[in-house]
């Protein structure tokens, strides 16, 4: 059974994406227990800044710990 994901509190969709120091990029899921999760399952996120999510939807930017259900 499929976890549910949290939301980005101004937009409301369920995508982020984290950076590592090079700028590069990866797209993200926030589960109910607040596990970044890439979306894609060969994706490793090491190196990559897990405080900081930027929502693909909109301006939004913060910590997973902010996100609602």
């Amino acid at each position: 059974m499929s976890k549910r994901k949290r939301l980005c509190p101004q937009c409301k969709i369920h995508r982020f994406r984290v950076k590592n120091e090079k700028g590069d990029s990866v797209v993200v899921i926030v589960t109910e227990d607040y596990e970044v999760v890439p979306i894609h399952e060969d994706v490793s996120l090491e190196g990559y800044d897990l405080t900081v999510l930027y929502c693909l939807g909109c301006s939004w930017k913060g910590s997973p710990r902010s996100l609602p259900l």
